[in-house]
């Protein structure tokens, strides 16, 4: 048997039903590689060893009694740090937030906790989720576990490299832009971006709130679906949740993929992509095919404007939801003179060179004068985007395309190149303009680094773009490989 901390969810959740080993033993092993390795990939910002400890033996004594809570009781997972964690820091990377400690549990946290998972830490993450490679953390960059020297992907690169480390079976994300899915192909894992709405949002700290969703990681698409059916559904809390009733089931044969048409979008596959990334992508869709999927060439125009609709978009629903750390009710607060100093120091001192730069470009774009040409227009074009999507996906069951189109690039490569980082978001954001659900699966690797394939599916249709990734993993053996750290 694999190390304890190196096992899937399932594995381990089978191993625990058979008496094989303790959650305890299973929580134990996978701190105990944190502290091994967690100093060379700075993944964690917060160890709960001690509640981490309390809920596994908690999930022992219940699974002794007879009445385990299902696949994730006693399942070692880690929670990005935009996340509110009752007791704990929640930092969202930023200084701003420097000792504040929540008072509640985001919905999705209360969710695992209910079905019995054990939360072992608070994981790194691009300052408020701007980023696209966990360089702009006020604790400091996270690292690939794959290669030291390279970055982890971003924003949710703590979370992503936790898992690929073996610090944990599996984790939480948020993914506005790709960050989940970008850190999940650059970090050899699986990570999953749902429907908008199917997670609720209650407790993330807004980045923007029209794009965020929550959604896992794991070492499988099995996995990823185990942590998603635990954490899903309509929530009270948040009005943009959506009911149950509106998911999909898959439709599938019972095996093999026969009678799927995967589109293959003709703008995702043009210029731009490393040819390691082209070749591994290539060779994907082709076992897909293999396994009985129709590959069909499509068009997605707007694909071309996504990038600009969403940096429109994004920057202006920053402005307003980062409003609120104005040093005056939690977080740092610096004094000065009068109030309008307290605000300009406290939002200085505590915001890092990206939030604020994403402030001012949504502040302007909404200000007087410029919200038409800006802010009306990009929203506009996102309908079209959508409308557009839609028709496609009535031709076809899924979409398949690189998710990033590099590996992961050196530390410090592109942190002062701002447009050169955007870029390769190029074919993630669109997943977010549209609402649409996104998996990132292990694909092979270039240069030494993995390679993320991303199948992109209809509103709602989770459940056929998981069942597609774990059947191609069913097949292929890259999710397998483990870094050497």
């Amino acid at each position: 048997m694999e190390p304890l901390h190196q096992l899937t969810i399932r594995q381990a959740a089978d191993g625990l039903r058979d008496g094989k080993f303790t959650s305890l033993q299973l929580t134990e092993a996978c701190l105990e590689r944190m502290r091994s390795v967690d100093g060379h990939v700075h993944a964690v910002l917060e160890a709960l060893e001690a509640s981490a400890l309390e809920a596994a033996k908690a999930s022992d004594a219940r699974r002794a009694a007879g009445g385990a809570l299902g696949a994730l009781d006693g399942i070692p997972l880690m929670v990005k740090d935009n996340m509110q964690m009752k007791g704990s820091r929640t930092t969202a990377g930023s200084k701003i937030l420097e000792g504040y400690k929540s008072p509640f549990d985001a919905t999705a946290v209360a969710r695992l906790a209910a079905a019995g998972a054990v939360i072992l830490g608070k994981a790194n993450l691009d300052e408020f989720a701007m980023g696209s490679s966990t360089e702009t953390s006020a604790y400091g960059p996270t690292r690939n576990p794959w290669s030291l020297g390279k970055i982890p992907g971003g924003s949710s690169g703590g979370s992503a490299a936790a898992l690929a480390a073996g610090m944990c079976l599996g984790a939480l994300g948020s993914d506005t832009g790709g960050s989940i899915r970008q850190p999940a192909a650059m970090c050899g894992v699986t990570g999953f971006k749902p429907t908008y709405g199917r997670v609720s949002r209650y407790g993330l700290l807004s980045m923007a709130s029209s794009l965020d969703q929550i959604g896992p990681f794991a070492r499988t698409a099995e996995d990823a679906a185990l942590i998603l059916e635990a954490i899903e559904g309509e929530d009270p809390l948040d009005s943009t949740s959506a009911s149950r009733a509106r998911y999909a089931a898959p439709r599938l044969p019972s095996e093999g993929l026969k009678g799927l048409r995967v589109g293959l979008p003709k703008e995702f596959f043009a210029e731009g992509m490393d040819d390691g990334v082209r070749a591994r992508v290539e060779e994907a869709a082709k076992e897909i095919e293999r396994l009985g999927a129709e590959l069909v060439e499509v068009s997605l125009p707007s694909a071309e404007r996504a990038l600009a609709v969403y940096y429109v978009l994004m920057p202006c629903e920053v402005s307003a939801n980062l409003s609120r750390y104005d040093g005056m009710r939690f977080g740092l607060s610096v004094d000065a003179p009068g109030l309008k100093e307290t605000y300009f120091e406290t939002r200085g001192q505590g915001f890092g060179r990206e939030v604020r730069r994403r402030i001012m470009l949504g502040a302007h774009a909404l200000s007087s004068g410029y919200y038409e040409a800006y802010y009306l227009q990009a929203q506009k074009v996102r309908a079209k985007m959508k409308a557009e999507f839609d028709a496609l996906m009535r031709d076809v069951d899924l979409l398949l395309s690189p998710t990033s189109p590099s590996v992961a690039w050196d530390l410090g490569e592109k942190f002062d190149d701002p447009i050169a980082m955007y870029l390769t978001d190029i074919y993630t954001v669109t997943v977010n303009v549209v609402g649409a659900p996104a998996v990132s699966v292990p694909c092979g690797f270039a240069n030494d680094l993995p390679v993320g394939l991303q199948l992109i599916g209809k509103a709602f249709d989770d459940a056929l773009v998981l069942e597609t990734a774990r059947r191609y993993q069913g097949a292929t053996e890259w999710h397998l490989k483990r870094p050497m750290l």
